[in-house]
């Protein structure tokens, strides 16, 4: 199954509540734990790897925390997961090219179309976009 991981889960959260700031709104750890019912220690290591990698800036004193390096919508979904998790693969062989089984393999091929086809989706869709994503409504003829 296709999923991500907790982090990855929490990380995208974060990033929404802090967009929802407000760019250069500085918000504190605790708050956006308890916001969400994520454990502290655990946010603290995300925001800490979402620092390393641009994404936010980490502010010292008594009203420090975090705030937004950039407008997220600069940043594509696919690269934050290729960040956050790695390479993407549906299957090892994708993602590992040394797989013992290549040579007579007849599923890879196929998985590969399907791989790249996700990826492209990850790839056009925005941070911005999957952290303010509203459904639209359809009042269509009746």
């Amino acid at each position: 199954m296709l999923k991500l991981t907790k982090k990855t889960e929490y990380a995208l959260l974060a990033l929404g509540h802090l967009s929802r700031a407000g760019q250069g709104a500085t918000i504190n750890v605790r708050e956006i734990a308890d916001t969400h019912q994520i454990p502290f220690p655990v946010l603290s290591k995300v925001l800490q790897r979402l620092a390393r990698e641009g994404y936010v800036e980490p502010t010292k004193g008594a009203h420090g925390g975090y705030r937004l390096r950039e407008e997220l919508a600069q940043r594509n979904l696919g690269q934050f997961l290729e960040q956050m998790e790695g390479p993407f693969g549906l299957v090892d062989c994708i993602a590992v090219p040394n797989c013992t089984q290549l040579d007579g393999c007849l599923i890879r091929t196929p998985l590969q179309v399907i791989n790249e086809t996700i990826l492209a989706a990850f790839h056009r869709m925005s941070l911005a976009e999957v952290i303010h994503y509203a459904p639209t409504t359809s009042t269509g003829d009746k």
